[in-house]
């Protein structure tokens, strides 16, 4: 299963946004399921497993994160 969340945090406060981001990351390893999330908060990617960066529709970084 895959989620795809486009911009999930981006009208929350900072409680809700922190919240939802939490219920994702719960999903993804309670049942093994790929989160796909497109955002331009930089707080938001840092929680992700791997984070692509694009610019002009290419891609200009590939980096899997410390986590």
């Amino acid at each position: 299963l895959i989620i795809l969340a486009d911009e999930p945090t981006g009208n929350l406060d900072r409680r809700n946004s922190d919240e939802t981001m939490e219920l994702l990351q719960l999903s993804s390893q309670q049942y093994k399921q790929t989160v796909l999330l497109i955002t331009h908060d930089e707080k938001t990617a840092l929680r992700a497993d791997r984070i692509i960066t694009l610019e002009d529709g290419k891609i200009v970084s590939d980096e899997m994160t410390r986590r």
